[in-house]
């Protein structure tokens, strides 16, 4: 059995710590149960009406549903409230109730229904009208309809519109007439910035995660993407965008800032990882490290198999190129780390330029690294062991990272796709330096039916070493864990030899390709099928190897920082082959 790696912490803030536990207070309650409804199940009227019970994963709760003696005296009025927005006029409620028990009978009645909708309006609005000539007229969903028509015309520029919504209902016919007209007016685009509230930062380093930008078609996803780019700096308590002011179809952006008041951010964890077992982490970073939003920063971390030390710094807007904005970063630091068969002790400097530009990120940096190879005696019986290229190695490459990201959401993404490519190329700095050449390029592509959500994955990846001297183990490529083979712990698959069996050596030539199936089950619960298949060759440029294929299930729980993931997967070559994997995020 194998686990994808995995991390539990334990945070302690520097600071005061309280806490306080307060007895729960069981206030009196009813049993409660509802009878002759017809459109409505129990279980919905329950939660409309603040019922408790206990849910699915609540298995040892007491099933019986209860109602809260204070909501009494409300339940009609929010009854009737319920029955009216779901388009029951004429319900009628009888509430009976003994020593422990609230009865309650309904008799719906004749629901209101569409009888005629009117569309008037110069831009294309049918897609965004779900009522159909019958249908029961609900209060919620004409009012989202008149919302999300709001909100598609403000994203695609247009802020002058005249929106007009009508609902007609006839009580006595038991019938409404539907009217919406629509005037988009002409499209609205970004006027002037102003800020107020910097202190220490100049205006140049705002306008460089500024996308709002004057001339640019008026978008509400530019002002969110601007807000997002300029929280990211974390230099600020907080960031207000204004665009209330329009002088006929141009918005000013007035943004006011609010400075960091306390720009030390200090964790220390300590917690369980299954690849590395226990350990303890510190970090420390001070934002706005002497103004301008740059940052300097301390990490560390031990574990019985894992230790490092990284000190790393950051400057947004360093110069201007092009009218492009360039951000300058760098890390230093060691780290050793023990992989399966082998153990790595590196240190490294690196130092990079970068651009993010909407959906493009462009980074070119360097990196120097001094390692040194060891084998180690820790196979489990799954992997074969060969020869490990043992050794002191120096390495220097230059890279370029690129990455194009056009989804809908990074943290759960419905629609859209992704693209990246890394390229990295081994100098030769003296006789000890190999000279190589590495990329690696990946494709997602994730669309949404209804409530069915499909994606694609695929990478590609080659390390070329032209000198022949042989590199580092580590530096190959090796598959296993959520973002490649998931019936395979973290970095577990090495050169794959048949559909069963692999080795501990990376490999020259890497493929992987993954296909995911995600649909709702309950709430924000979500069930998924997968299938992720590896290819690992020893030799560079071959794509004719051995494939090891997993198939596997799971669940996600949608949180406001993103999925929950727990997936088992399979090799379906060999089923004892099994590795559980848990994540917050997708893995497309």
């Amino acid at each position: 059995m194998s686990f994808k790696r995995v991390c539990l912490y334990l945070f302690i803030c520097v600071g005061i710590w309280t806490s306080s536990v307060a007895d729960d207070v069981e206030l009196p309650t009813h049993e409660i149960h509802f009878f002759g409804q017809k459109y409505f199940d129990e279980a919905h009227l329950q939660d409309e009406m603040g019922v408790d019970t206990a849910s699915f994963f609540q298995f040892w709760k007491d099933s019986t549903p209860r109602l809260k003696d204070k909501l009494r005296p409300s339940l009609r009025a929010s009854l009737k409230s319920f029955y009216e927005s779901e388009g029951f006029y004429d319900a009628k409620f009888k509430i009976t109730n003994t020593e422990t028990t609230y009865t309650v009978n309904i008799i719906e009645n004749e629901p209101i229904r569409v009888k005629n909708i009117l569309i008037e309006s110069d831009h294309n609005i049918t897609h965004f009208i779900k009522f159909k000539k019958d249908d029961i007229f609900r209060t919620k969903q004409f009012i989202s309809i008149k919302s999300k028509i709001i909100a598609s015309l403000l994203k695609e520029g247009y802020c002058s519109y005249d929106l007009d919504t009508k609902a007609y209902v006839d009580l006595e016919k038991h019938s409404v007439d539907l009217e919406y007209r629509l005037k988009e007016g002409g499209l609205c685009t970004f006027g002037h910035l102003t800020t107020s509230g910097l202190e220490t930062i100049d205006e140049s380093v705002v306008k460089s995660r500024v996308i709002a930008l004057e001339g640019e078609v008026y978008s509400t996803e530019l002002i969110q993407d601007t807000s997002n780019n300029l929280y990211a700096l974390h230099a600020f308590d907080s960031v207000v965008i204004d665009v209330n002011r329009k002088f006929y179809n141009v918005v000013p952006v007035d943004i006011q800032f609010s400075e960091l008041k306390n720009p030390y951010h200090t964790e220390i964890g300590v917690g369980y990882d299954t690849y590395v077992g226990p350990k303890v982490h510190a970090q420390i970073t001070k934002y706005n490290f002497l103004g301008q939003a740059q940052q300097i920063g301390l990490k560390t971390l031990w574990s019985s198999r894992e230790q490092l030390l990284i000190a790393n710094f950051f400057k947004p807007d360093l110069f201007t190129l092009f009218d492009r904005s360039i951000d300058f970063g760098g890390s230093t630091g060691y780290s050793n780390l023990e992989f399966d068969g082998f153990k790595e002790e590196k240190y490294f400097l690196n130092a990079y330029l970068e651009h993010k530009n909407k959906r493009l990120k462009l980074r070119l940096g360097v990196t120097s690294e001094s390692l040194r190879i060891a084998a180690l005696d820790n196979l489990g019986s799954r992997q074969l062991q060969q020869a490990v290229n043992e050794g002191n190695f120096v390495l220097f490459y230059p890279y370029i990272d690129v990455v194009y990201d056009g989804r809908d959401s990074k943290l759960n993404s419905k629609y859209g796709y992704y693209l990246a490519g890394y390229t990295e190329f081994g100098l030769s700095k003296n006789e000890n330096s190999s000279v190589y050449y590495k990329t690696q390029l990946e494709a997602r592509v994730i669309h949404t039916f209804s409530d069915l959500t499909l994606a694609a994955v695929g990478k590609v990846g080659v390390i070329d070493d032209e000198s022949g001297k042989g590199l580092p183990e580590s530096k190959y490529f090796f598959g296993g864990g959520s973002y490649s083979n998931r019936a395979y712990g973290y970095r577990e698959l090495g050169v794959i030899l048949s559909p069963t069996q692999d080795t501990i050596n990376g490999a020259s030539s890497m493929a992987n390709f993954s296909l995911e199936a995600d649909y709702p089950i309950l709430g924000n619960l979500y069930g998924a099928v997968f299938t992720d298949n590896t290819m690992l060759t020893d030799k560079a440029y071959d794509f004719k190897g051995e494939i090891i294929s997993t198939a596997g299930a799971g669940v996600r729980y949608m949180t406001p920082i993103g999925p929950f993931k727990l997936d088992i997967g399979f090799n379906v070559a060999d089923p004892a082959q099994y590795g559980i994997s848990f994540q917050i995020g997708q893995s497309f």
